[in-house]
């Protein structure tokens, strides 16, 4: 029940914030000296921080389901940034299953990352906000998604970091990524799902308790991000990634 508890901390907490809940799950492990998560873990602590962002922007996926104007405009934007991620997902799993098994390697993306992050500190600040959304600026950020497939690359990060780039607010280019991040987070929790079918392994009770410290503390980061990032930017996440990348590179 801990060891479960204790991965939904590390889900909730870094599948939103932007500092690499991949990178994490893997470096973790690697620093402890001890086996990650397993698929059904793994699976489950995914459909935690799914329930979080559904609830967190609930209002929105209200609108989506009861097909409001805007609802339709968000759903459609939404499902057209997904593309780059699902097409690169399929086409190269084998090649991101490879670098996830390589604690150097993610520790280097972690690095790199955090480099991204702090860089954005030099963008001029925008005043786009969501419901201002272009489909190139959909596609451009769903192409930033598509590169955090990267094991060590943060999704949020990447997403947010483009989202700057095209000249929306800091808050507002937050809330578009975690709006972003509904259907691949889906899709994750989907895809170790059937890995956990096709493996015959059960889901023991304990796990429930993970979920729900994945629910509530990926609830939590999202609200923390919202609050903080107008006034810090991603420069301070950006150093973490750094040190981070720094540290694990040294000790793994």
């Amino acid at each position: 029940m801990l060891e479960a508890a204790f991965w939904g901390l590390i889900q909730g907490l870094t599948e939103f914030l932007p500092i690499s809940s991949s990178g994490h799950l893997v470096l973790v492990p690697a620093l402890l000296g001890q086996d990650p998560p397993d698929l059904a873990t793994s699976a489950m602590l995914h459909l935690g921080t799914l329930l979080a962002v559904l609830v967190y922007f609930r209002r929105e996926v209200v609108e989506v389901l009861t097909f409001t104007d805007k609802g339709k405009r968000l759903l459609l934007l939404v499902l057209i940034g997904t593309i780059p991620a699902a097409v690169f997902g399929l086409a190269l799993e084998s090649q991101f299953d490879w670098l996830n098994e390589r604690p150097t390697a993610v520790a280097i993306a972690l690095f790199l990352t955090g480099i991204v992050l702090f860089s954005t500190r030099w963008l001029h600040r925008g005043e786009k906000v969501v419901a201002d959304a272009s489909i190139r600026d959909t596609v451009i950020m769903g192409l930033g998604q598509a590169v955090a497939l990267i094991p060590g690359v943060s999704r949020s990060g990447a997403t947010i970091s483009t989202g700057l780039l095209r000249g929306f607010t800091h808050a507002e280019a937050a809330r578009y990524s975690f709006l972003l991040g509904i259907p691949a987070i889906a899709g994750a929790g989907l895809l170790k799902g059937m890995d956990l079918v096709d493996s015959g392994a059960g889901i023991s009770g304990d796990i429930l308790v993970g979920v729900a410290v994945a629910a509530v503390t990926g609830y939590a980061a999202i609200a923390f991000l919202l609050r903080l990032i107008g006034r810090t930017g991603l420069a301070p996440f950006g150093i973490y990634c750094m040190v981070a990348g720094i540290v694990a590179l040294l000790i793994v």
